[in-house]
């Protein structure tokens, strides 16, 4: 260890992860939402469609995904969208914010057919064309680089990783975050610069031009702290400073630090996956693909369901978060209905 030098934690993400995304197939490590079942990106495309409505129906309209996997969540849409919706699938600009070649490759196979103009690629969100846009982020602010902070009885020190452990070097400059939290000695708090950037700069868009985000990701929504960075590699969790490249570095997001960057937009939630997606009615949608199917088929439908949404699996652990330009509706899924209380969930803190 002695031999290498220091390397600040977030530059040894940010390199680790380009190496993983460009080098390996990132399925065989995990599966995402849209592709557990069909009808994740149909109820997201039901969402857009109403979205666009309380927008005021612009035509062209800027309809945007982070992190795009393998063009599954759009593709899911743009049919959906096209069967339903098709005053909004004509006035979609699909464009992918994706930086890999090869799963731009893949995304295009993937859309070939389902959009009404050809898809856009783009290597960062703040390169996205102007005017009115909707644009969604499923499992994309988990990847971003972030820093950790020590708390010490003196102020803070850095994580920084050296050969394959951590060293604690005396913190410099803080950057924006949450350092107001009331951190106990020795504990870690995590901050992702990449996150805010990215809320500082789709508030500042929805400032000039009408814009909806919706961000959904595993995290917490709070004032808490904790070590959240892991690593999965063949499927299996993996020490995240072994073998750079080789395997997926994540880490849970600071919803509640991303909407307070977000200074100017209006920020619904977050709510807890489950609650979203029951709200917006993937229940009776999985009643509808259920019926007239064989008892196998059926039962494989409603537990595709259940694991998007049951707090036990994916529900809970996973959070949503809408951003808007202000005086725009509060979209779907983030209106508790009366009684109801804001989120049925629970936060997860690490």
């Amino acid at each position: 260890m002695s031999g290498t030098a220091p390397e600040r934690l977030d530059r040894f993400m940010a390199r680790a992860n380009a190496a993983y995304y460009a080098g390996r197939d990132p399925f065989a490590d995990f599966i995402t939402a849209p592709e557990i079942s069909q009808m994740f990106g149909e109820i997201l495309g039901a969402w857009v469609a109403v979205t666009w409505q309380g927008m005021g129906r612009p035509d062209p309209f800027v309809l945007a995904e982070a992190g795009p996997g393998r063009g599954t969540l759009m593709a899911d849409m743009m049919r959906l969208m096209a069967r339903v919706a098709p005053d909004c699938h004509e006035a979609a600009r699909v464009h992918l914010v994706e930086t890999s070649p090869r799963l731009r490759e893949v995304q295009r196979a993937a859309l070939a057919g389902r959009t009404a103009h050809l898809p856009a690629w783009h290597d960062a969100i703040d390169a996205l064309p102007e005017g009115p846009m909707i644009l969604l982020a499923n499992e994309f602010l988990d990847a971003l680089p972030i820093r950790q902070f020590v708390r010490t009885e003196a102020g803070w020190s850095e994580r920084f990783v050296q050969g394959v452990g951590f060293v604690d070097l005396p913190a410099g400059d803080l950057p924006d975050g949450p350092f107001d939290r009331p951190v106990p000695a020795g504990e870690i708090l995590e901050c992702c610069p990449a996150a805010l950037d990215v809320a500082r700069g789709l508030a500042a868009r929805f400032a000039r031009s009408p814009g909806t985000a919706l961000l959904i990701d595993y995290g917490y929504d709070g004032a808490v702290w904790g070590d959240t960075l892991q690593a999965l590699r063949d499927g299996q969790p993996a020490w995240p400073l072994a073998d750079p490249g080789l395997a997926d570095l994540t880490a849970h997001v600071d919803f509640a630090a991303f909407a307070h960057a977000a200074v100017g937009a209006a920020c619904h939630g977050s709510v807890t996956q489950g609650t979203l997606l029951a709200r917006l009615g993937l229940f009776a949608r999985a009643g509808q693909l259920a019926r007239n199917r064989s008892p196998v088929e059926a039962h494989a439908i409603h537990d595709a369901a259940q694991r998007l949404a049951a707090p036990d699996r994916m529900g809970r652990l996973f959070k949503a978060l809408a951003m808007t330009s202000p005086g725009l509706p509060v979209p779907p899924g983030f209106a508790a209905a009366p009684g109801m209380a804001a989120d049925e969930g629970e936060r997860h803190e690490p």
